[in-house]
This record gives C-alpha cells, structure tokens and sequence, in this order.
C-alpha cells in the first residue's frame, strides 16, 4: 500500500480538549507524525473529563479525539524542558497550540521565537476569539461561541430556553477550518520555502458556518429566530408527525413539492398562492405545516417514508445515536471501528468520515498513555544531534 497522503511529516500537538487535539488527530490519521507535548502529571485535561470511564483512567473523551499520536510530557515553564521543544520545533513541519493569546510569548514558544529556529514551520493557534479584537482576552469553551456568534439566538423551537447544538460546532468547526488552513500553508511552502502563521477561533468557525443564517439576517434585515426541525431556505423541510411519531420531509423544490403533494393526496394545495411557489412555502412555513398534519396523522411514519421515498421525495425515520451507528449503512460505510489500546483492550471509535481509495486512512496508533513515547522522543533527537544524550537519559 502506499504511503499515507501526509507521511513525511511532523505535527507538534501543544493543544488540549477538542479543537486542536481534533485538528491534530485528522492530519495523524492522514499519515503525519503527531507528537502530543503535555504537561506532566496531569497531561491533556480531557484525560480526566466526563463523569464515567472505561476499564483506564484516560476518558473516553480523551480516547476519542487523540489517536494516531505519541506523547511526551514537557514543563514549558522549564528551561530544560522548553530545549527540548525547540529541538523538537527543528524537525517538525506544524505546530497546533491552543492557549490564550499571549500565553505562548510568556513561555517563549510563540511563533515569532519559533520561526526564527525552523521558518519552514506552520504554526496555528485556536483560541476562543481570535489573537486581535477586544475579545481576545476572554476565555473560550464551544458554549460561549455558540452563543456569542448567533448560533443559541437562532436554535432550538420559539419560545423555548436558548439550546445550544448538541454537536459542538465551533469547537470542531475550529479543527476543521484550522486543518485546511494547515494544508494550504503546507502547499504554499512548496513555493514560499515558509511556514506561516495561522490564527483560528471558535467564533469564527461558528460565524463561518452560518451561512444561511446571515444570508436571512441580510436578505430581510431581520435577525433569524428559531425554527425548530425547519430549514430557512426551503419548504416543507422538517419532521412531521404520523400516526405513530416523527419522520423528515425534504420537499427543497418545486419539482420535489408537486411529486410530494401527489403522493400525499394533496394536489389541491399546487393551487393555493400561500404555497405556489418555494419562497411563498418559506413565508408560510407554519400555516404549510399544520395544513399538512391531519393528513401525515393517517398513516404510520414507515409507511409515508416508504410512500416518499418510491417517488423520490427525501424522507427518513429519526434515528437516536445507538440506531444510527448501528444503521445497515454506516456498518458498510464502517462508521465504527475497534481501537486496540494497551489498557482498554480494544474500544469503540468513529470511522473515518471520508473514504480515500488510493491512500485509505488507518488507526495505526492507539491514543497515547500519558508520556508513553518520551524516552524514544528524547533519544530520537540525541540520535539526530539535537539534543545531548544527557538530557535525552532524563
């Protein structure tokens, strides 16, 4: 088989919790060396998160967001120890960090310091807000981006409390963003023969991913209100209820909502000028729906789904998460896979969610016990003239 996509290179993994540990597992599980620096004792604070635990003491959180990586732990507060991190920054191609601004100039490993040791180095910081801005200073957590980037206002069903997305949006939107970023400056390289520097936050993940929520913000001068289950652009796009529960209708144009309207016995509504067209639905979005309701209470949830899905109209049952890993399609798609771990034996882990033919991902580390590769880490870098043998003994 051949080489992963990213083998070859070396990504320093000075992050914690979600973000940056996520950003830094995609690039180990595309091939690249993933080197999680910790701080001693307690490494990873995620190590000792969630209220429950496997067979170990690392969490299932920690588990789930740090395969594919060697750990070492460094006191970054310690001469000695911050040494090491630069012979480790000669060798290295990427370095995530995650701190609040102006922590990593404090410890001397800010950008700026490092570049001057290895300018080929792409180096991120995910903060909450950003390097600049007069939010910068504050601390960051999913919560706090989702509410302050618009997403709480506009979630959840009218008049109920604020809900946050259960899926913590900015925080893996950060990853997510900070790794295309990441590559594209590793691209770039090929040409610059730089590294750069790159800021990512969670507000502006969050921001980023609200596209059609600022489109309605701009297009009508409203700011968006929650709409439950309901899409802003399009109707009838949401769960309805049958006779025996909830299903989802995607009616997203007017072709799909003639060929719904037929299957649903309802072709008297083609007329009504409330719903002639898309943008009409959108406007009456409400009245649509409890227009529908006596008509989808008829019939079982299957049986419309089933009714829908003949004609091609999208529709499918809501699924709870042990139904969906379990689904006959993502047990094809190998959406779950079994990590071996020296302690756990073996745990359940999500699969890779896109497929590469020629250079398929691959587990080939589990996630890392705490300064379980730092003694190899050290004599790797005594082998290479970076570091004396002494320190590396240590």
């Amino acid at each position: 088989m051949a080489d992963l996509p990213l083998a070859g290179l070396r990504v320093l993994d000075i992050s914690q919790v979600m973000a940056g540990p996520f950003a830094c597992m995609l690039l180990g599980d595309m091939g690249a060396d993933v080197i999680k620096i910790e701080p001693p004792k307690t490494g990873d604070s995620t190590r000792h998160s969630m209220g429950f635990r496997l067979k170990g003491e690392d969490s299932p959180g920690f588990l789930a967001l740090n395969r594919n990586k060697r750990s070492i732990t460094l006191d970054l507060k310690n001469d000695g120890d911050r040494e090491v991190l630069y012979a480790l920054v000669k060798t290295a191609d990427i370095l995530v960090e995650n701190a609040r601004p102006g922590v990593a100039a404090r410890l001397g490993i800010d950008y700026d310091t490092l570049a001057a040791i290895n300018p080929r180095l792409v180096y991120a910081s995910i903060s909450g807000f950003g390097q600049t801005g007069p939010w910068a200073q504050r601390p960051g957590f999913d919560l706090i981006a989702q509410a302050m980037s618009g997403i709480l206002s506009s979630n959840g069903f009218p008049g109920m409390e604020p809900a946050k997305n259960s899926i913590a949006v900015a925080d893996l939107g950060a990853g997510l963003f900070s790794v295309y970023a990441i590559l594209s400056a590793i691209i770039g390289r090929q040409v610059s023969g730089r590294g750069q520097y790159i800021d990512a936050s969670l507000l502006e993940a969050a921001m980023g991913l609200s596209i059609w929520e600022t489109t309605e913000l701009w297009g009508t001068g409203k700011a968006p209100t929650p709409i439950g289950s309901a899409n802003r652009m399009s109707a009838p796009y949401q769960a309805v209820e049958a006779s025996d529960g909830w299903f989802v209708i995607g009616a997203a144009n007017q072709g799909l909502w003639l060929t719904f309207l037929k299957v649903i016995g309802r072709t008297e509504l083609q007329d009504d000028p409330r719903y002639s067209t898309n943008a009409a639905r959108v406007q009456n979005r409400q009245v649509l729906i409890d227009d529908l309701a006596p008509t989808f209470a008829t019939r079982t949830k299957q049986d419309w789904i089933d009714a829908l899905l003949a004609a091609g109209v999208p529709a499918a049952p809501i699924l709870d998460y042990g139904e969906a890993v379990e689904s006959e399609q993502a047990v094809a798609r190998e959406m779950v896979q079994m990590v071996p771990h020296p302690v756990e034996g073996e745990f359940k882990a999500l699969g890779f969610p896109v497929k590469m033919r020629g250079t398929p991902q691959q587990v080939r580390m589990p996630p890392p016990l705490l300064n379980e590769h730092g003694d190899a880490i050290r004599a790797e870098l005594a082998a290479a003239g970076l570091l004396p043998a002494r320190e590396a003994a240590e």
